[in-house]
């Protein structure tokens, strides 16, 4: 039963653990589903070679979180193979203990239960930030809150491509913010940054976009490519955000005249 209840201890902090990070990371500026991925990529090794990871080595206070997931990563994923091995076979070798493994299943369960609890997130966020403040010299501005990463907003990368409804196009031309999308800025295939560009930077093949908005918005503009059709889908995307800018600010009118009742 000690071996069970040694791997319960591992997987426990090994969750806590990625959790710290991905804060930390979000604290750096990345989206919370992004710093959620990179965090548990380097604590398994598994998945670290897309090209937003690159991006994120280069930054050097996500660099350090980085490094330090992948050694206690290395460590706690040796530990819990063996603590596996040992509570499920036993030390007499007499094959699986049924008590113990009615133990280790109960006691995953309630780990996954206890991760997957908002209401256990948002405090162990509150926890998280209030340390990171308190004992280490991170960046702890809440990106995420300032630009409303949740819901239906997000912050994503689009990699333009020679067949894409973008490419080769300047952002006037475009009107991406007709529906309801904000470029950031451009990283261009030669490394170098375009921040807050103007309706004359032009959108070349191979450069990374960085989009603020809706996400639904956001996945339309990646798949659309050039064309008639493509034009006809942003003409649509437009009055689909035309309709939507009118409900917010019919909700946000309502908001404002309705007095509580006394």
């Amino acid at each position: 039963m000690i071996a069970v209840l040694s791997l319960l201890v591992v997987v426990g902090l090994s969750l806590l653990v990625t959790r710290i990070a991905s804060v930390a990371l979000t604290h750096t500026g990345l989206s919370e589903q992004s710093a959620r991925f990179q965090a548990r990529s380097a604590f398994t090794g598994a998945g670290f070679t897309t090209e937003e990871s690159e991006r994120v080595v280069r930054h050097p206070v996500r660099r350090r979180i980085i490094q330090l997931l992948m050694l206690l990563g290395n460590a706690g994923v040796v530990t819990a193979a063996s603590t596996l091995i040992l509570s499920l076979v036993g030390t007499d070798g007499e094959g699986p203990n049924p008590w113990a493994m009615a133990l280790l299943l109960g006691g995953l369960v309630v780990l996954v239960l206890l991760y997957q609890s908002r209401w256990i997130d948002r405090r162990l966020s509150l926890a998280i930030d209030w340390a990171l403040r308190r004992y280490t010299d991170v960046d702890v501005r809440d990106y995420s809150a300032v630009l409303r990463l949740r819901g239906d907003y997000q912050l994503v990368d689009l990699h333009i491509e020679d067949d894409s409804w973008m490419a080769g196009r300047r952002l006037g031309e475009l009107r991406l913010r007709d529906e309801g999308l904000v470029v950031l800025g451009i990283e261009r295939p030669d490394g170098t940054y375009l921040g807050v560009p103007d309706g004359d930077s032009e959108i070349t093949t191979g450069s990374i976009v960085h989009l603020y908005g809706r996400a639904a918005a956001q996945q339309a503009l990646d798949e659309r490519d050039r064309g008639l059709r493509g034009e006809e889908e942003h003409r649509q995307a437009c009055a689909q955000q035309q309709r939507i800018a009118e409900d917010e600010e019919c909700a946000d009118r309502a908001s404002r005249t309705t007095t509580p009742n006394d």
